[in-house]
């Protein structure tokens, strides 16, 4: 497996082991130019002479002097040139229990990936960046900032700042280190129920801090350090945990959402609207928000733009809603895809089908803000027991539209949980459709600047 990934190409190592390797041919070909002229000089059978046949291997048939010497040299370079590269980067591997040739691979391999930018929160967005860092590490999440529960509620209300939920569930997904740092970013403290019935031994309970998540209090410490500026805070810990890309949040400010319902009546509050049918409308307060700089660079720039999956009125619309994400969405050079949800969800999307996620999108933002639709055609996979959702209904075209977008199924889903999007399925499925649809994009690009 490290051999194959030593000769993956472009990891910038093969051509630089060759220039190498002719380098020390010449220096090789230069010394035995130099000991054939001295050779001249000494006496037929003398010491010298003899010292220098025997280090010349001149007893031995040539063909096989030359295989011998050869075959000593290339080994001794391979050995010497191994144990150099380790000696010098050893230090600086972030993990030794990482092979020193995944360290490269990405480092110079998925670098040069496609840019791509995802936006939404919630689990679905923290799975696709799972499955996207494995193909390049050119990302760049964009993130809600409507959350107004459980940790990241208290913080917000108590300190003044942006909710960090979702921003800490996609730093754990695009950390180097997941398996690890996902259990200490989503570590929570105690409360006084939890170490009463808890479990291990080593549950105490810590007054002031239960219930916090532990990354909602580093993200919290490192925007007191900056002086209150919350982006930069959310920069300086993507550099300090090793994030494969960027977490970037959609705005410094934090965002209210309402909803009317079809009743007309309002509900206020991210949390109470997630578990809110029949929703008409939404809406984020306060007005006039600016977009985060970084956001806007990085979806000006992208290859791929790529909305949800997530939660589609509590996740994915209240970044949309703000005016600088949609025009930047709209205006990006990208293709636009909208990955729609495996399943629905008890409360906000109850009922809804392919079509009605799709036209709720749309009526929420602009015509022609995204350009294809990824589905998922896979109704098989394993059913949680407590499950009261229902999976997606592929009903297509939404009605009242004049150029519905491209619909694109594929097996999505993850076998053994109907209710989740499989991450390496979800992102190969979407890097492959985002390759097919640039093409499309590229020609009604031309079309529009004509």
């Amino acid at each position: 497996m490290n051999l194959r990934r030593w000769l993956t190409p472009g990891i910038g190592v093969k051509r630089w082991l060759l220039v190498t390797f002719l380098g020390l041919l010449l220096l090789s070909l230069g010394v035995a130019h130099m000991l054939r002229q001295v050779s001249r000089d000494f006496e037929p059978g003398g010491p010298f002479d003899t010292l220098t046949s025997l280090l010349t291997l001149q007893f031995l048939p040539f063909a096989l002097r030359g295989l011998l010497i050869g075959a000593l040299g290339l080994t001794l370079v391979g050995i010497g040139a191994y144990r150099v590269i380790r000696v010098v980067t050893d230090p600086l591997r972030a993990d030794a229990d990482q092979p020193l040739v995944e360290v490269i691979y990405q480092k110079r391999f998925l670098a040069r990936g496609p840019k791509v930018v995802a936006i939404g929160g919630g689990t679905g967005l923290s799975t696709l960046l799972r499955g996207l860092k494995e193909h390049t590490s050119n990302l760049t999440a964009v993130v809600t900032v409507a959350d107004d529960g459980g940790s990241s509620g208290v913080l917000r209300q108590e300190l003044g700042i942006a909710p960090m939920g979702d921003i800490r569930n996609c730093i754990a997904a695009l950390a180097d280190a997941e398996p690890l740092m996902n259990q200490l970013l989503q570590y929570r403290f105690p409360t006084a129920e939890s170490a009463a019935s808890g479990g291990d031994a080593t549950t105490i309970e810590t007054p002031g801090l239960a219930g916090h998540a532990l990354g909602n209090l580093l993200l919290a410490a490192m925007t007191a350090i900056e002086g209150g500026d919350f982006e930069e805070g959310v920069r300086r810990i993507n550099r300090i945990l090793a994030v494969r890309g960027q977490v970037v949040p959609v705005t410094a400010t934090p965002l209210t959402l309402h909803a009317r319902l079809s009743d007309g009546s309002t509900v206020d509050g991210q949390s109470r609207i997630m578990r809110t049918a029949a929703i008409d409308r939404v809406w984020i307060t306060p007005d006039g928000v600016l977009a985060s700089d970084d956001a806007l660079t990085a979806i000006a720039e992208a290859d791929l733009v790529v909305l949800g999956p997530g939660s589609l009125y509590t996740s994915i619309l209240p970044s949309l809603l703000i005016p600088g994400i949609r025009d930047a969405v709209l205006a990006a050079q990208a293709p636009r895809i909208y990955v729609c949800n495996v399943a629905t969800q008890e409360g906000e999307t109850t009922g809804l089908d392919l079509a009605d996620h799709v036209r709720a999108l749309i009526a929420h933002t602009a015509p022609g803000i995204i350009d294809l639709v990824l589905a998922n055609n896979r109704f098989d996979a394993r059913r949680p027991t407590d499950w009261s959702a229902e999976a997606v209904r592929l009903h297509w075209p939404p009605s009242g539209l004049v150029e519905p977008p491209h619909l694109v199924l594929d097996d999505v889903v993850d076998p053994d949980n109907a209710h989740h999007h499989d991450p390496g399925r979800l992102a190969a499925a979407v890097l492959r459709a985002g390759e097919a649809e640039m093409p499309r994009r590229r020609r009604a690009i031309a079309r529009s600047a004509s």
